[in-house]
């Protein structure tokens, strides 16, 4: 949209003002008149049918661009804007553990963080030293990178179902002069603890379940009793667009990368929420997503920490515990991944699914298959879908409950929140028009979408990530005209001639399962290491009636016995559930290219259908606990959504 078309929108608002028309309806009218003088009587319909959902957002975007504003104005940092929180209501229950039954007052979290930040600078780390944290989901994870950014120490949240070489990965990539892990998480520490750079220091939280491995480990619990609990002297330097910390999100390719979260994007993301999909400071959420994740611990905890809700933390997600904890809490807000709307549905009716107080529910990936049945089931009132990565600069919202949408792109004045679906080659490479840009698609026909970057824009900014080389492979120039740079998503979606997106799946080999994206490549190179560097494929395949997609490893095995007990024992232990194989297939060779790069598209298109007797494929019964053939039976079951995966 141009300035003249932005002036005469606007101009046609001042008339109506001038006649004493309230604003709102002047907006809307001035609207609507440039519609109808600029437009063909279809984009006129278009416009009449999306120019209140547009308002809407457009004054959810101009709420959370002036409060950005703001913060920045003032030298806020997420540490602050929660000390502000906790001085309007220090005794409001701010975090309840499920798990053990604690709750914290706002006070008591603060004071836990600066019991945090005082042994920080105990510790002689500065700003901008980093400190891994290794630890299952509980409220003391929050306090620790709470705590440490009161004091400008970064904290790097790894995914505490990492093993081995992607856990030494996590921890080298953020260059963290120290870990803090739970002692739950004791054995796999062991496991790697001669990997780690000798400097590196350990800190075990919790009770130790073998005293012997931790003998030479500092006990931080041990630390922080005796740690003051006041406000630290410490001055912070670091301000709104400095860094926080670093979540870690697997690529199309290699190891998971550490994606920079600044105080800005941690506002930003959790501001949203909030105005989007209509909080209010007196709700109660829940929350069972993992907190090495942005859903968890920035879209569901910075509810808490910026807007004085109050979150019920979940150490993992259970089914058939779900309803009974929301009405034990009297929870009015919960958040989902597509997979636990699917769980839920597939439980048995209860009495607490029906009389609980959720009123909002909010994530991403509820598909259409699910939606309706979903809210009705739960008579949930406003279902709050999302679009968005930890480190992207294209996020998008379902503002208005359009079922089967993860956002919109506004047809109206489509420049002012510049998205857009590209046209792909099918090597995911962007396809070009003669002058060098890429080419829009049309609504109804699929794309990649990219997301206009620009540094000075707090809404358009890219922070990257800790390498260098991943942020530059995620940045493209001359998308929208000559010498622009955008975001590249990676994802393909399809928009609708109302700009409404619908998700469709990831480019490259990516693909997401149980709510974790999964890279081939990193599965690739642990199953390889376990069977002596053969080749290995390994790629997603779609089942019936179940959101994202199978991980399959086509495996190259030449002959004699191949003992799947023995590969299924050294799989769990060096993957994390949600990476392991659910199909294998074995033979004599996989395809490659003259450069020795696997092929998959054969394999991908063949699936898991067994079409000779000779084949071998293999389920992994996860009731059973191990690997069994394919038979036509099987296969059949599975098709048709009798096999449990």
């Amino acid at each position: 949209m141009c300035v003249s078309d932005v002036l005469a929108c606007f101009g046609f608002f001042g008339v109506l003002r001038l006649f004493c028309v309230p604003w709102f309806w002047s907006l809307l009218a001035g609207l609507g008149i440039f519609v109808a003088w600029r437009g063909s009587w279809k984009f006129i319909y278009v416009a009449l049918c999306t120019i209140k959902r547009d308002l809407m957002c457009l004054i959810v975007i101009l709420r959370v661009r002036f409060s950005m504003y703001q913060n920045l104005r003032n030298g806020h940092t997420i540490p602050s804007l929660f000390a502000q929180s906790t001085s309007l209501h220090p005794d409001k229950p701010a975090v309840v553990y499920e798990n053990t039954g604690e709750v914290w007052s706002f006070r008591q979290l603060e004071e836990r963080c600066h019991a945090v930040a005082h042994w920080a600078l105990a510790q002689g780390w500065v700003e901008g030293d980093v400190v891994a944290l290794y630890l299952e989901s509980c409220p003391f994870l929050v306090v620790l990178w709470l705590g440490l950014a009161m004091v400008g120490v970064e904290a790097a949240l790894i995914n505490h179902n990492l093993r081995l070489q992607s856990l030494v990965h996590c921890i080298r990539v953020s260059g963290a002069r120290a870990m803090v892990f739970g002692t739950e998480l004791t054995e796999a520490v062991s496991e790697v603890r001669d990997s780690l750079q000798p400097s590196m220091v350990l800190f075990s939280s919790g009770e130790p379940a073998d005293k012997e491995k931790l003998c030479s480990i500092q006990s931080l619990s041990a630390l922080l009793t005796c740690s003051p609990t006041y406000p630290p002297l410490h001055k912070l330097k670091k301000g709104f667009n400095d860094k926080l910390f670093y979540i870690y999100t697997s690529g199309t390719t290699g190891m998971p990368k550490a994606a920079v979260v600044l105080h800005s994007r941690y506002y930003r993301i959790a501001a949203f929420g909030f105005h989007s999909f209509g909080l209010r400071h007196d709700d109660i959420i829940y929350n069972c997503l993992p907190l090495y994740h942005s859903a968890g611990t920035i879209m569901c905890v910075g509810q808490c920490l910026l807007f004085g809700v109050t979150v019920v933390i979940r150490k993992k997600f259970s089914a058939s515990r779900f309803w009974d904890d929301c009405v034990k809490h009297k929870c009015t807000v919960i958040q989902y991944i597509g997979e636990i709307c699917r769980y839920l549905l597939a439980q048995s009716v209860c009495s607490s699914e029906s009389c609980h107080r959720v009123r909002v529910a909010f994530g991403n990936g509820l598909r259409p298959s699910v939606w309706e049945e979903f809210v009705q089931r739960f008579r949930i009132q406003h279902i709050g879908e999302f679009y968005g990565a930890t480190e992207c600069n294209c996020s998008m919202i379902n503002i208005n409950g359009k079922v089967g949408a993860c956002g919109f792109n506004s047809r109206i004045l489509p420049n002012f929140y510049p998205i857009r679906l590209v046209r792909v080659q099918e090597s995911g490479e962007l396809l070009r028009d003669k002058l060098g840009l890429c080419i829009p698609c049309l609504p109804g026909e699929p794309g990649m979408l990219v997301g206009h970057i620009n540094s000075t824009d707090p809404l358009r900014r890219f922070d990257g990530y800790v390498d260098e080389n991943s942020t530059k492979n995620k940045i493209a120039h001359n998308i929208f005209q000559m010498g622009d740079s955008a975001y590249i998503s990676g994802d393909v979606l399809v928009m609708d001639e109302f700009g409404y997106m619908y998700f469709m799946d990831r480019s490259g080999d990516t693909f997401r399962w149980r709510g974790e994206n999964v890279s081939t490549t990193e599965v690739e190179g642990v199953l390889s290491t376990l069977l002596d560097h053969t080749d290995v494929a390994v790629y997603g395949v779609s089942v019936p009636g179940v959101e994202g997609k199978a991980g399959m490893a086509a495996i190259t095995h030449t002959g004699g016995h191949f003992d799947l007990d023995s590969f299924l024992t050294a799989v769990q232990k060096a993957l994390p559930s949600y990476a392991r194989p659910v199909f294998l297939r074995l033979l004599p060779c996989v395809d490659t290219t003259g450069t020795f790069k696997i092929q998959k598209t054969r394999l991908k298109r063949k699936g898991y259908k067994v079409q000779h007797p000779s084949e071998n494929i293999y389920f992994l019964n996860s009731h059973a606990g191990r690997y069994e053939a394919v038979t036509q039976e099987l296969y059949t079951a599975i098709m048709e959504g009798k096999v449990w995966l």
